[in-house]
């Protein structure tokens, strides 16, 4: 009931203030009951609306399903589909109208709309709590910073506001230059980290702390090149949080338990519960349909498009319903889309440093005893048919770690001064990634940020990082250009310079033209 009734809230007051007006919210039954002015009256209405907030995250086009993953997950050198689909965005077919993003960048517009008018009614109300209103106002601008972190990543320069427009002004909003965005969202997280709490109660713990703030404030300076900025921030997290690296790399990934899902090394995650309707079809991209395997098939069992061709013989079918017999027994299946699979270089041990354990843990070549036909990657599959269902998936959005801390402060510090100090930030993820241990030493700075790419890649694999690390150092063209792809994906060949942008969407500037007034060529699209 309180879902419904989240819903129904966050619906209607981001609606009255939406970015584009929308005649049909004046037919809305509630709009008589409940407006901004008269809702945030005491703390239980002022949490409900920052729940709406969250809820926002949970949609398909963010964090629910492909909506971030298809920019930040595919076309880079981890993940690729097991057939020919979701080409136009990894293949780099991307054009004004073709996949641009439309759908992600209005649901981040929505949060944007609805945190800056909740901060507005929220802050300094009187009728609220002072321990409410400062950790809702920290939530608001946590999650407002994480909308213009995406919004600046994808697209650069994009409409900006921090105060409630008219639906005429947002409408003419042109765009604004990145720098400007990233600058005042530092600031807003500042605050932010000044009002959240450390920790919450277990119930609570998929909400914003001081430490997700942090970490967000964090990869602001790393993506910015503000080195010793960034490496504070990561100092921070290090030595005052309680966060910790789990001692057994698989267990950070293990969410098999849906009540106990959330461990010490999340920092920050987006929390599904299958059992109350939040829930996630993420995970059927990184599960295998089930006619995809087993293997032991021949090459043309395949068409060129990846799709399995069947013959009469019966002994594919065969197959099928032995290793279907033989996951019930498990209480599994394979019931997913096989849309994001570790790309073949990636998939294959020798490419991984001899002894790192994160392999087995990330890649799964095998099941119960049979050899898969394409590899999956363990660390983000989930075969329960007790409690992570096909379209009903209860795995969080792992979105900020701590491993990913101290690689961010290892690659601050070797910016700043060498990789003196920054071994022992890198040393102690591969404590725990190698048995026996290999730290590094001896290195160069310049072999160090060389290594650095890689043990991001090894470490982070299909976490959302990936892509956007490679944009960061300048080297997306060049690896996507050296990767090795399946046969029916060819990215190197149309990959290029303007694609690490997306353009602005079609509808968007169909909606208003001044998005083109600083830029004509809509990054380079046009």
């Amino acid at each position: 009931m309180e879902n419904k009734i989240i819903n129904k809230i966050i619906i209607l007051l981001i609606g009255l203030f939406t970015i584009v007006g929308c005649d049909e919210f004046l037919e809305e039954d509630l709009r008589d009951e409940i407006t901004p002015e008269n809702f945030f009256n005491n703390d239980a209405e002022a949490v409900l609306a920052v729940n709406g907030i969250y809820r926002e995250f949970h949609a398909n086009n963010l964090y629910g399903e492909r909506g971030l993953d298809d920019y930040y997950v595919n076309g880079a050198d981890v993940v690729g589909p097991s057939r020919n689909v979701n080409g136009n965005i990894h293949n780099y077919l991307i054009a004004e109208g073709v996949d641009d993003g439309n759908e992600v960048w209005v649901k981040l517009y929505d949060v944007v709309n609805g945190t800056t008018e909740f901060i507005s009614r929220i802050d300094g109300n009187e009728s609220l709590s002072e321990d409410t209103r400062n950790q809702t106002v920290g939530e608001l601008l946590f999650l407002r910073a994480l909308a213009y972190y995406h919004l600046t990543n994808l697209w650069g320069d994009v409409p900006y506001f921090r105060e409630m427009l008219n639906p005429i002004e947002a409408g003419e909003l042109g765009r604004f230059d990145k720098t400007e965005i990233r600058t005042d969202m530092k600031a807003d997280l500042e605050r932010a980290i000044s009002l959240l709490p450390t920790s919450y109660a277990s119930e609570s713990a998929s909400r914003a702390t001081k430490w997700a703030a942090t970490a967000l404030k964090a990869k602001f300076h790393l993506f910015d090149k503000e080195w010793q900025l960034a490496k504070d921030e990561c100092d921070v997290i290090i030595n005052d949080s309680y966060h910790i690296l789990l001692d057994d790399f698989t267990e950070v990934f293990d969410q098999s338990d849906p009540e106990n899902s959330i461990n010490d090394e999340h920092i920050f995650v987006i929390d599904f519960k299958s059992d109350s309707g939040i829930t996630t079809s993420r995970t059927d991209d990184y599960n295998p349909r089930i006619r995809d395997e087993p293997t032991n098939r021949e090459e043309d069992a395949y068409d060129e498009s990846g799709n399995p061709v069947y013959d009469n013989s019966g002994s594919q079918m065969a197959r099928w319903e032995y290793f279907q017999s033989l996951m019930s027994e498990y209480d599994e299946d394979m019931t997913g889309y096989g849309w994001a699979i570790p790309l073949p270089e990636i998939a294959l041990q020798e490419n991984w440093q001899t002894g790192d354990l994160r392999y087995d843990a990330t890649i799964v070549t095998e099941h119960l005893g049979m050899e898969l036909n394409f590899p999956y990657y363990r660390k983000n599959w989930n075969l329960d048919q007790i409690n992570s269902l096909r379209y009903n998936h209860h795995e969080n959005y792992i979105v900020f770690r701590l491993a990913d801390i101290y690689l961010m402060a290892a690659e601050a510090e070797n910016e700043l001064n060498g990789p003196g100090n920054a071994y022992q930030y890198v040393n102690k993820i591969r404590e725990r990634a190698f048995e026996p241990d290999q730290p590094w030493s001896g290195m160069s700075q310049e072999s160090f940020r060389e290594a650095l790419y890689d043990e991001r890649k090894f470490e982070l694999a299909a976490e959302g990082h990936r892509r956007m690390d490679l944009i960061r150092w300048g080297i997306l063209e060049e690896v996507v250009k050296a990767t090795v792809h399946r046969s029916w994906n060819n990215p190197a060949a149309n990959i290029q310079p303007q694609h690490i942008l997306l353009p602005i969407p079609q509808t968007q500037i169909l909606l208003n033209a001044n998005l083109l007034e600083s830029d004509p060529t809509n990054n380079g699209y046009r």
